[in-house]
């Protein structure tokens, strides 16, 4: 028998299994994503509970998400919402701040369109306004941060739009671009 030493690991759907530590799957399982943000459920009401939001790393760029995603919040939501940018003095008509301590308010969701590595600084931002929750956008990823914020008292999304998860929750997901309710392998058109 082999004296190999064997490494517990705990799989995506909360199981756990004793893999050898040399093992090319025992190496895939370790390099995946462990942390778990709030589910549908939780997000939802993070969603409901909010009355506003600050983007930050909000583009004047309409080619940019973050502009997209306020274009929404500003026309299909109640949300106060506030764009930080140092770069800008304006965004979609409104107002941008520098950063988060030059807001008028303590926003209830900063909703964050920065680099992965980029978050721990807006992390300690939050934390020094005494903002509850931070919703890092799709394609954004820093697990570290999201423990670290946690550890701290926050309320963290990481990689989920949300333009899509508040789309989603309600009923609006054929607004501007998606799901247009038609299934078909056809192009649109024909």
């Amino acid at each position: 028998m082999s004296t190999e030493e064997l490494q517990t690991t705990q799989l995506s759907n909360g199981l756990t299994c004793d893999l050898p530590a040399s093992s090319p799957l025992a190496k895939l399982l370790k390099s995946q994503r462990s942390w778990v943000g709030p589910d549908a459920k939780k997000r939802a009401a993070i969603l409901r509970g909010a009355k506003s939001i600050a983007i930050v790393g909000a583009s004047p760029n309409p080619s940019r998400s973050s502009y997209f995603v306020g274009t929404y919040l500003l026309q299909s939501t109640d949300y106060r919402v506030y764009f930080v940018n140092p770069n800008a003095d304006t965004i979609l008509g409104e107002k941008a701040y520098p950063d988060l301590a030059s807001l008028p308010e303590v926003p209830d969701i900063v909703d964050v369109f920065r680099k992965a590595s980029d978050i721990p600084s807006v992390i300690d931002d939050v934390l020094a306004i005494g903002a509850k929750a931070v919703w890092v956008q799709l394609g954004i990823w820093n697990e570290e941060a999201a423990v670290y914020g946690e550890s701290q008292g926050l309320t963290i999304v990481m990689d989920r739009c949300l333009k899509v998860e508040h789309a989603r929750f309600n009923g609006g997901l054929n607004l501007m671009g998606f799901d247009t309710g038609v299934i078909s392998s056809r192009r649109a058109g024909r």
